[in-house]
């Protein structure tokens, strides 16, 4: 067991360079709560973001981390929180925490300690927000030298927004995130709309729970589950739905889960993507070690921020490269 560990909790608040727009509404800001684990010799950080398509608040992530005090105190350690607390964005930022306070105190990176190659810089998408066709042009254009866009849809009028974007940005490889949005009227036009604009990945175009239709469908283009997947429990009923699952931290409630998720994806024969909320890099930095298994990583969060953390991850040439120690890890 771990010895006695302190935790401090903090609620953070990170204005998004003008605002994020996907199917369910819009942000101008992301407020994230980071967990920091000590014990006087070492500390460790973990950041989560509260989701509210999932029933979860600042309020209710920050009272599930508060009530892991005294278990902390009793000598609660990584293995044991997995089933201390279930799958979501508080377990995230706790077990991040471990993770990364285990590094400082041994002086051993993450990913030796997960016996896991030394990760490398991967190519991410960078997200076009939700909007008219004519504004999502407008940015898809100025980000058409990337080589990967992800280009968040919702539902009527779809077509459109694709065509417009791949007319912006025609060289570069889309992905597309319909956010739950589309329904059994409009599904297959919309599918051939994006096979029209050379689409490569359909992400959760109809809702969790109302999917159904995808299992007899026949696809042009790959799909992939992200509110239908949490952690290794949802995979199997995904099975001839889905072809790839999203796998994001918040979700499987940390590193530790998301490595078995990812690792189980890929004997059900999924692809898997790594995706992100909008979060700084302190977020990104462990996303970053279950990218490396992954066909499609997004993991943009600090890109459509305002500023990211002085000890943030290094974004060049659409790469994005692993953390330092300063940051995580």
């Amino acid at each position: 067991m771990t010895s006695s560990l302190t935790l401090t909790l903090a609620v953070e608040r990170w204005p998004i360079a003008g605002s994020f727009a996907i199917s369910r509404g819009t942000k101008t800001e992301a407020v994230v709560v980071v967990a920091e684990l000590g014990d006087g010799k070492a500390c460790g950080r973990g950041e989560c973001v509260p989701y509210a398509r999932y029933g979860e608040s600042v309020d209710s992530v920050t009272a599930a981390l508060e009530a892991m005090r005294v278990p902390l105190a009793d000598g609660l350690d990584r293995a044991s929180l997995q089933k201390a607390m279930r799958p979501g964005a508080a377990r995230n930022a706790l077990d991040c925490a471990f993770w990364d306070f285990e590094a400082k105190r041994s002086r051993r990176p993450v990913h030796e300690l997960a016996g896991l190659p030394a990760p490398h810089a991967l190519i991410t998408a960078l997200t076009v927000s939700l909007g008219t066709p004519a504004a999502m042009a407008e940015a898809a254009m100025k980000a058409a030298g990337r080589a990967l866009l992800k280009v968040k849809l919702g539902g009527d009028g779809d077509p459109a927004r694709i065509a417009s974007v791949r007319a912006a940005a025609p060289e570069a490889t889309l992905i597309v995130d319909a956010n739950e949005s589309w329904d059994d009227r409009n599904l297959e036009a919309n599918l051939a709309a994006c096979a029209q604009a050379r689409v490569a990945l359909v992400e959760q175009p109809l809702p969790d729970g109302r999917d159904q239709a995808l299992a007899g469908l026949k696809r042009l283009i790959p799909v992939c589950a992200d509110e239908s997947v949490h952690d290794r429990a949802s995979l199997p009923p995904l099975a001839g739905k889905y072809d790839a699952v999203n796998i994001k931290l918040d979700k499987t409630g940390g590193l530790t889960e998301a490595l078995a998720t990812a690792a189980q994806a890929e004997r059900l024969g999924f692809s898997i993507m790594a995706g992100c909320m909008v979060a700084t890099s302190l977020a990104m930095a462990p996303a970053m070690l279950v990218a490396q298994k992954a066909r499609y990583v997004d993991l943009d969060g600090p890109l459509l921020l305002a500023r990211d953390r002085f000890d943030g991850l290094a974004y060049r040439d659409g790469l994005v490269f692993p953390a330092t120690p300063a940051l995580w890890g």
